[in-house]
Formats: C-alpha cells, structure tokens, sequence
C-alpha cells in the first residue's frame, strides 16, 4: 500500500528565546525539526509498509530550510520526499495547508492512505487532517491509537476521553493519530547516510494551482504569557516557615 504522510517543520521549541520588551520568540537561527506527533505518523506509515509493502512519501509545507529537514524523514523510512516550497505558502492559514497537502496528494501517482498528526507541536489546531479528508472526499478517522489494514478496509482504534472506540472505514482515508500509537524509531548512520540518496521533489504553488488561495484567517501577534515576578527574599533561621505562610495566605498551597 502507498501512503502518504503530511509532516509539519516546526522551529525547536527547546531552542526557542523570547524578548523581554516584547514577549514575541526570536526565531532567527534556531533549527527546524518534525513535531513529535508527526513522527509519530511517519514511524506508523513505515510500520505499515514493513507489513504490507508499497511507498511511504513524506509530504511537507515551508520554506527552502524543508530540504534539510526531510533528510531525518528519509532516514526513519520515508522512501521520497515532495517538498511544497513557495514563499505564498508562508502565508497560508490551515485551510490554505490543507488545501495545498490535498492537491498534491491529487497529483501524485496514487496513494491508499494519509496520515497526519492528531494535531501540530506548535499551534495544535487539529484541523489540517479533517480538511484534507474533507477536500478530498474521503472517509476520515481522528484520535487513532491504533491503525491495521485487511485488504481495503482499516481498523482502528480512537482514544476518546474515558473511553476506546474502534472504526472501521474503506481504503482511501484520512488518518490522524495520536501518540500512544507507536514509538518512533532513531535512524542508524547507514539509514541517515543512504536518506541523501532518497529521491526529492519540490512543488511551488502554482505546480499545485493555487497562486490565488485567498487566507482566510491571519495571525496578528504571537506572544508569549505574562509573568510577573515578586522578588520577595526570606533569611534567617525561620525562612522557611515564613515562605510557608506567604505561600498559605496567597492561596498558592493548601494544607
């Protein structure tokens, strides 16, 4: 079976620092990684092909950095990469996303799955995957812990609150999954040293027909919360007793 697999590139959210004046992220140099979820996706897709066989293709959206990430998704078994690089897609909200992920599905050879993350390390909207099962017409299961495939039809099992659902739907579908699903793999330095080998391709939007999707919705600030610190210092042999009471009469601790 082919699968495809929508990947999302997020800035390292560990290398991240904020401004003082302005709470905004300083992004400048800070490196590009998969969100933890879309690994997630990538290491279910190759699970799928070990046992069933076909192509797994990583399907990823931004900038010209995407290139060096998508080395780590051919090393952990993607067996190609299509890169949608386009400046216009840096302004795309989800639904732009989706719609470009869903065109290039459409103009790939053929696929029998997609999978995405439950939702994104970063903004975690969680819509991009129900937008594309939406736009392409396909059947779609969400919250997935568990994914097995018997001829055309998938099973799995959705992680609800309080409770485990199974589904069953017809091959072509759109999945999302969550993390309980698998562990992914770490690529040896053989599997990292053949991923430069693995073929790449890179669309622009107009190869997707899309250089007037309109943005429907626009991000104005991104900031971070607001913390204020009291800088309040307790010495002497009985600080601790009188941080305890501090912490009691603001209501930070309970007894």
């Amino acid at each position: 079976m082919d699968v495809i697999v929508c990947l999302k590139a997020i800035p390292d959210l560990k290398q991240i620092r904020i401004k003082r004046e302005t709470r905004e992220p300083v992004l400048e140099g800070v490196p590009l990684v998969w969100g933890d979820m879309d690994k997630n996706a990538l290491e279910e897709a190759v699970r799928l092909r070990e046992r069933h066989g076909g192509k797994v293709t990583a399907l990823a959206l931004g900038g010209t950095r995407l290139k060096e990430a998508m080395i780590e998704a051919l090393a952990m078994g993607a067996d190609e990469g299509v890169l949608l690089v386009d400046p216009l897609f840096q302004t795309y909200d989800t639904a732009g996303v989706a719609k470009a992920l869903a065109a290039a599905a459409l103009r790939l050879p053929r696929f029998d799955l997609i999978l995405v993350a439950e939702g994104s390390s970063d903004s975690y909207s969680g819509q991009v995957g129900p937008r594309v099962a939406e736009m392409l017409g396909l059947p779609q299961v969400t919250y997935a812990r568990e994914v097995s495939v018997e001829g055309s039809v998938l099973r799995a099992v959705r992680s609800l609150e309080g409770a485990f659902e199974v589904v069953e739907c017809t091959l072509p579908a759109v999945v999302s999954v969550t993390q309980e699903i698998n562990t992914p793999r770490l690529p040896a330095l053989t599997a990292i040293l053949r991923a430069s080998r693995k073929p790449q391709q890179a669309w622009s939007a107009a190869d997707l027909g899309l250089a007037d999707t309109p943005v429907l919705v626009e991000r104005l600030r991104n900031l971070a919360p607001q913390q204020e610190r009291r800088n309040i210092l307790f010495e002497g042999d009985d600080a601790e007793d009188r941080l305890v009471a501090a912490l009691l009469k603001d209501g930070a601790v309970s007894c």
